[in-house]
């Protein structure tokens, strides 16, 4: 069933036009992932697909109703029903004080609230824990209707989309599958425009070394002989013309065989990023971060209570737990040199936060990076440019990015700083894809101590070789990787679920015993106890079963 349908939009901001869309139809069977570089226009393009906004040019018709969820706007309503504020955790009055996490939550579950056939959704996962996403990821997939969603979470991405709408150069463009079929497509788009790239050097070579072979016999046509007589001259010079002219006929028809050359453009090549630290700033000591006996809280409200933990020269350490449980708190307790937290005696740390304070509003890109970079500008400007700030973009004022572009530039301030321990809280945030993967491969080939909070799961697997938890007020260890950490809670869960499956055995034994006792009860049995017995084993076994 088509939901949604539009052709020949435009949409300026200024003298810039920022969308140029032909045609784009949304059906009901539709999961649609929108991706782009920061500031391409990803929100502007949903915000027209949904009419919030007016168009230049062009025209959107919307078929049926729709839900709207967005990260920085509030909800549609302020108030959801108690089946809705269950289902995603939250209290059914929408709240100022609530956390990031319970603010998407809860217009997710307004969203849902809604009977919406289409649901346009705007970086849903930002700000959200690991849970918090998952359960997205589960409302979504049993969700009937049709999704437009804005997200850099891979993993969601490919869990939930069955197309890919890429913005680039204010034109979009439709790949079927998720998001790692959308990168095999854009692989393959790339190989075969090197292929036919060269294809095209080759042939226009070929035919320039034709054109000079020829234009050489045409320069090699013999004079006249002086010893020839007129008769004989002019029979060799006739000869020679001719020679002559279909040499240079020849010329010509090469000429205009590579004018009609399909001319095609060399494919960008990106540049890699390796941070090759100097080697006197390397930490040689075997621990580099102790926490010992770590004790927090803010009010009643305990986050540590003795805890511990150890963080080891090398290793890349992914910080995980739900929202609020403390990762945040702890990092700044690192920074803040607390009494229960020793740090490596030579430790240059380069923290990223999400307030950004290390970028200076006055000064230009460029400017905020070099100051501080024991890095050449040439090394500046290819991380930059990896970045998706390239020629006169460098120039611009700190004061004039989007929030998207500042994390960026406030990353690559603090990678080409003089350190050898980095610290980072939630850097993925609101960082475009191909931004993220630039970073995400700078970290792996960084040969440092890397500490990093985050909720994005692709990257947490692709970066860290060692998984820190905060649950129950303690900080625990695991010593391997993401999926290994994955594996080994799904083991324990599996085990628990086959307790649990015994314990509804034998109470589900004991209750079609009760149940036989009821119905034909002896002489020595008390009624009033067997029917208070069954009630309770019934109730057991019910919650039991709630919680497998």
């Amino acid at each position: 069933m088509l939901l949604m349908e539009c052709s020949n939009i435009k949409k300026y901001f200024g003298d810039r036009l920022v969308l140029d869309v032909e045609n784009l139809k949304i059906y009901s069977e539709d999961r649609i992932g929108v991706i782009g570089s920061n500031g391409v226009g990803k929100t502007t393009l949903i915000n027209i697909l949904s009419r919030r906004i007016e168009l230049d040019e062009g025209w959107v018709k919307l078929y049926e109703r729709y839900s709207y969820i967005s990260q920085l706007e509030e909800p549609e309503n302020r108030n959801i029903s108690n089946e809705m504020a269950s289902k995603f955790g939250v209290q059914n009055t929408w709240d100022e004080n609530m956390s990031g996490g319970e603010k998407t939550r809860f217009k997710l579950a307004d969203g849902f609230s809604n009977n919406s056939l289409l649901i346009f959704a705007d970086e849903p996962t930002s700000n959200v824990d690991i849970e918090g996403i998952e359960l997205m990821e589960k409302k979504f997939g049993e969700y009937k209707g049709a999704l437009v969603l804005i997200s850099h979470d891979r993993n969601f991405l490919d869990k939930l989309c069955n197309k890919i709408l890429e913005v680039e150069d204010g034109r979009i463009k439709i790949y079927n599958g998720n998001y790692s079929s959308y990168v095999a497509q854009k692989t393959q788009e790339r190989e075969r425009a090197e292929f036919e790239y060269d294809d095209y050097v080759k042939e226009k070579k070929r035919l320039e070394a034709v054109i000079t072979d020829t234009a050489q016999k045409v320069k090699s046509i013999k004079r006249t002989p002086k010893r020839m007589g007129n008769s004989e001259a002019r029979l060799h010079k006739m000869g020679g013309q001719k020679a002559k002219a279909s040499l240079e006929r020849a010329v010509k028809n090469v000429e205009k065989r590579i004018e009609h050359l399909e001319v095609k453009e060399k494919p960008k090549k990106e540049e890699g990023i390796k941070l090759n630290i100097i080697d006197s700033s390397k930490l040689h000591s075997k621990m580099i971060i102790e926490g010992c006996n770590i004790n927090k809280s803010f009010g009643k409200k305990v986050i540590f209570n003795n805890a511990e933990f150890n963080i080891y020269n090398g290793s890349k350490t992914a910080l995980i737990g739900y929202n609020g449980c403390g990762k945040s708190t702890l990092i700044k307790m690192i920074m803040n040199n607390d009494d229960s937290i020793k740090i490596a005696k030579g430790a240059k740390i380069g923290y990223f936060s999400q307030d950004m304070s290390i970028l200076k509003e006055n000064l230009t890109i460029i400017e905020n990076v070099m100051e501080s970079s024991i890095y050449n500008e040439t090394f500046a400007r290819i991380l930059l440019a990896r970045l998706l700030f390239k020629r006169e973009d460098i120039y611009k004022k700190i004061n004039v990015l989007s929030g998207g572009e500042r994390v960026k530039v406030s990353f690559a301030k603090m990678l080409l700083q003089d350190i050898n321990l980095l610290i980072l809280d939630e850097p993925t945030n609101y960082m475009d894809i191909n931004s993220l993967e630039v970073i995400e491969t700078a970290l792996k080939e960084y040969d440092r101590t890397l500490l990093f909070v985050s909720h994005d799961r692709r990257f947490i697997e692709s970066v860290a070789n060692q998984i820190m938890i905060i649950e129950n007020y303690k900080i625990n260890m695991f010593n391997k990787n993401y999926k290994e950490y994955l594996a080994s809670k799904n083991k324990i869960v599996d085990n628990n679920k086959s307790e649990i499956e015994k314990q509804i055995f034998v109470l589900q034994n004991r209750l079609s015993e009760l149940i036989g006792r009821l119905s034909m009860p002896s002489k020595k049995d008390d009624v009033a106890l067997l029917d208070k017995e069954y009630h309770e084993v019934l109730t057991k076994v019910k919650k039991l079963k709630e919680s497998i």
